[in-house]
């Protein structure tokens, strides 16, 4: 087996926990702005130690409401400094955390709630409280209930104002580095949701000594940042806790709508995203340039972008030519991304799926260094990691310290260290067989390099073995092709079947402005943009595009495009937009039969309606 490790930089303590972070943060630099809060079109300024206060001061709420030191409190909201702000007033009251996506439905929190064992629940809004309302009679271990929209948290405030600051700091000091701190469930896209137990020091240990690996990252002048991701998923939490023990400024945005008009006015240094915001971006620039005849000049810039990156990274010359065109496209096109995102962003932590050389070169011509990472719930999110003076595009990093990665000898990524969760909440058959040893197996497919950058190749679990015995990974195809501006999503199946074919949705946010410029209306629907001859040619290029990177025998032979979307709230997307491959070959179980029942004329493709 191949291992990379890395020594831990700051040492563990089995006695901190993570309050001790926020603590810390006030002891150091009390006035310092840890918080952005939206106020008009600015924001207003919440210092370490005013954030401390408030946390206290809900966490004494808890208190006097009943909530007793370990209990289980539910957390249904949206991406929202009041969501940090019940997160530490729980570490605070001695309780554990156990996020709800808020995109679940009554179903997956009735299960969530249920298996967690929680006691309590808070939500944000109407439409929460209507679809615990469903549920609510078949949980009857939740007994204490809030919502935020109507007033809770300033009730709580009221109701615990009695409550000895001396009581607040005994609990939070209750809770040891081996003790739960948040039972977090998978998005369930393999099955049901298991719960992730993750302990205070996976959090702490991984905290401080990411921010020692990324120093350079956290401590810019200004350093600030805006959460858009949802905070009940470990990726933001994790950065949440990340940031505060740096004293980054954050601000929040629940609302992806008003992304770029939040960037503009927040103005931050570092962004947390995930590939599709990053393909967003770029494909949101080509199209605008498109529709107003300049399509040519973006294209040419970005290919100038990529190839000045790409020199760089490998430390090959850097001729004049292409250097004077570096200069001139940084004026004409890529100072002009730059100030969409707010003019400030030097660097973006970007992770959950594989970015792709293309857009990780692209981003580091516009000056933007994509730190592109690995992990999974069961890693309180990182594993691996880009640096800052060590970016190897296409791959995703080294370990970071005290963690180790090794490659089994199926492919097979395994992890162990500080980061790694302690078990699956009441289920020990699935934590028995996650484990070999101390090694996590994390079931993705990878490979380390010879300085120990991981690259990701597939899934185990999704490799499709074809009527003639071909291993195919799907997300080797799926990812180039999904950078197409007018494709949604893609699903690549095949397995037990004679060629591999692909189920392709549209992109309803990018297809109006790419049909009006390629001489069809704007106004198509979904159904009848599929069946135009000009829109299965560009989903016909995307996939050629794809098939170049693999032998014929790998290669897609047939598609459809459907006409339908696929989202989180038709259940097939997780809440990090990963598709949920096995309820998508469920649903559309006759779309994939009809490819292969039909004339094998394997050059041909397919629109449904």
């Amino acid at each position: 087996m191949i291992e990379f490790s890395a020594d831990l930089i700051v040492p563990t303590d089995p006695n901190r926990n993570i309050s001790d972070i926020l603590a810390d943060r006030v002891k150091k630099t009390p006035d310092k702005a840890l918080f952005g809060i939206p106020d008009g079109d600015g924001w207003r300024d919440k210092t370490a130690r005013e954030f401390e206060t408030e946390v206290i001061r809900l966490a004494k709420g808890f208190v006097a409401s009943g909530i007793r030191p370990g209990d289980k409190v539910g957390l249904l909201a949206r991406t929202t400094y009041e969501w940090t702000l019940v997160d530490f007033a729980l570490h605070y009251a001695g309780a554990i955390l156990v996020p709800v996506y808020e995109t679940s439905s009554s179903d997956q929190i009735q299960w969530i709630l249920s298996d967690s064992g929680a006691v309590a629940l808070m939500v944000e809004t109407e439409q929460h409280d209507e679809r615990f309302a469903e549920v609510r009679d078949a949980l009857p271990l939740v007994g204490l209930y809030w919502r935020m929209d109507t007033g809770a948290l300033d009730e709580l405030v009221e109701l615990g104002a009695e409550v000895e600051d001396d009581e607040i700091e005994r609990r939070r000091h209750l809770a040891r580095g081996d003790d739960v701190a948040t039972i977090i469930y998978t998005s369930g896209s393999m099955g049901r949701p298991k719960g992730c137990v993750l302990t205070h020091s996976n959090f702490v240990d991984t905290a401080q000594n990411a921010y020692a690996a990324l120093s350079e990252v956290f401590e810019q002048p200004g350093a600030s940042t805006v959460l858009f991701i949802t905070t009940a998923h470990v990726f933001a939490r994790f950065m949440s806790v990340l940031y505060v023990h740096a004293g980054l400024r954050t601000g929040h945005e629940p609302n992806t709508k008003n992304l770029v008009k939040t960037l503009g006015s927040f103005r931050p240094t570092v962004l947390l995203a995930v590939p599709r915001v990053f393909e967003k971006v770029y494909n949101s620039a080509d199209q605008k340039t498109t529709s107003e005849g300049k399509g040519a000049i973006f294209q040419r810039a970005a290919k100038v972008a990529i190839e000045h990156a790409r020199r760089e990274q490998e430390g090959e010359r850097i001729g004049p030519v292409l250097a004077l065109q570096f200069r001139l496209f940084d004026k004409l096109v890529y100072g002009k991304l730059r100030e969409l995102m707010g003019g400030r962003v030097t660097y973006a932590v970007s992770g959950s799926a594989p970015l792709g050389p293309r857009l990780g070169y692209f981003f580091r011509g516009l000056g933007i260094k994509i730190l592109e990472g690995y992990g999974l719930t069961e890693s309180t999110a990182p594993a691996t990691v880009n640096r800052p003076d060590h970016i190897r595009v296409g791959t995703v990093g080294t370990p970071l310290p005290g963690v180790g990665v090794r490659i089994a000898e199926d492919g097979e990524i395994h992890v162990k260290g500080v980061n790694v969760f302690r078990e699956y909440w009441r289920n020990p058959e699935a934590t028995e067989e996650a484990f070999d040893g101390s090694w996590f197996r994390t079931g993705d497919l990878g490979a380390l390099d010879e300085d120990g950058c991981l690259s990701i190749t597939g899934r185990k679990k999704e490799i499709i073995v074809t009527a003639g015995g071909k291993n195919v990974a799907p997300t080797m195809l799926e990812d180039p092709i999904r950078a197409n501006p007018i494709i949604g999503q893609v699903v690549v199946v095949g397995d037990q079947k004679p060629f591999i074919s692909a189920l392709v949705t549209l992109d309803p946010e990018m297809l109006p402005a790419w049909l009006a410029t390629h001489g069809e209306s704007s106004d198509l629907t979904l159904e009848q943009a599929a069946r135009t001859a000009v829109v299965r040619e560009e989903v016909q290029r995307a996939i050629d595009g794809a098939n170049a990177r693999v032998s014929r025998a790998e290669s897609i032979r047939e598609f459809v495009i459907l006409p339908t979307e696929w989202t989180e709230a038709s259940g097939h997307l997780t809440p990090k937009l990963s598709i949920k491959r096995a309820i998508i070959l469920a649903d559309f179980a006759e779309e994939i039969e009809r490819i292969y029942s039909g004339p094998k004329d394997v050059t041909s493709n397919i629109a449904i309606g």
